[in-house]
């Protein structure tokens, strides 16, 4: 099975898609959303212990809403949650949503991560998240900026600044399946010394620095987590979206979710644990048939935990130094 990075290496080689940031450097957050022009199918998976989410309910196959029109990755933690109100408000006004007689009501699911110990000003009177995520809907489009902005602007991992990263895999029947990822995780991208990823097995090219597999061996003890002891052991959660352009249903989709948590769990060491919300949109917009429903989902299911894989790693490779940061980034721990 051969898988190749896509023109740009993002979420939008999934065309269609439009990614958008909005961030506040004194506040230390931001977010992220996902739209189209239409409506598109979409799921969920969630393994962590401590998930924040809005209108995931109705991605389940049973429900009847047929897609959604935005995603929405926030910091903030339960206020971020707000930020799906300003995505919902530009919605509105471009004249978009589900349609209930003459109403339309935008549908947009979120999900949020926990940046509010990480050293940015929240003495906050009104919730900034629903400007933000105003904003980012406003400014989405093809171009995708990653590291230090929308909802990983804040983002912290195990031992260095998260980020915001995305990647995407070209299927050799010509599918697209990408993903987005904000990476805030209680556990570390980074192996015990520091200096390699987890996910370097998986790595295209150069994309994360190319520094290849740690070549220790066996199990490695854990360094002491920075993070825990810069802040606290709450705040964390990884959150994101893989899509691709085939036709999938929801049930189907969902699989492509439940699937590219293998990413996470590649990626991240530990991942999924009590103390973090780890959650997964699945999107398909549709545009490409499948050929085997059961093999070719198979091979979307691979390339998306690969993709989430890969964008992990580039989150933190991209992070970039901020003033009051409580974690140096991956770079300034290599003295770069």
């Amino acid at each position: 099975m051969h898988l190749k990075a896509g023109p740009r290496n993002s979420l939008t080689d999934v065309a269609g898609l439009r990614v958008g940031h909005a961030d506040d450097p004194v506040l230390k957050s931001g977010c992220t959303v996902v739209t189209a022009d239409a409506p598109f199918v979409a799921a969920v998976s969630v393994m962590g212990g401590a998930p924040g989410t809005r209108e995931t309910d109705l991605l389940a196959a049973d429900k009847t809403a047929p897609g959604v029109d935005a995603l929405v990755l926030s910091g903030g933690s339960a206020f971020g949650l707000g930020a799906a109100e300003g995505v919902m408000a530009g919605l509105r006004a471009a004249g978009r949503g589900f349609a209930v007689g003459p109403a339309r009501v935008p549908i947009v699911p979120a999900a949020i991560l926990f940046d509010l110990l990480n050293g940015g000003a929240k003495d906050w009177t009104d919730s900034p998240y629903p400007a933000l995520g105003r904003g980012a809907f406003e400014g989405a489009g093809a171009e995708v900026a990653l590291g230090s902005v929308g909802a990983g602007a804040g983002a912290l991992t195990g031992q260095v600044k998260g980020g915001l990263g995305s990647a995407s895999c070209v299927t050799e029947n010509g599918i697209t399946v990408a993903a987005l990822v904000a990476v805030n995780a209680m556990g570390s991208a980074t192996t015990p010394s520091g200096r390699h990823f987890w996910a370097a097995p998986f790595e295209i090219g150069a994309e994360f620095g190319g520094l290849g597999p740690d070549p220790a061996s066996g199990l490695q003890p854990m360094p002491p987590s920075r993070k825990a002891g810069a802040m606290a052991a709450q705040g964390n959660t990884t959150i994101a979206v893989v899509a691709t352009d085939a036709r999938l249903d929801k049930a189907q989709t969902q699989r492509l979710a439940v699937a590219a948590q293998d990413g996470l769990g590649r990626a991240i060491v530990p991942a999924h644990t009590p103390l973090d919300g780890d959650l997964v949109f699945g999107a398909a917009t549709g545009a490409m048939e499948l050929s085997d429903p059961v093999s070719d989902l198979a091979t979307l299911c691979h390339a998306g935990s690969v993709a989430l894989a890969r964008a992990v790693a580039r989150a933190v490779w991209e992070a970039s130094p901020a003033d009051r940061d409580l974690l140096p980034t991956f770079h300034e721990t290599l003295g770069r």
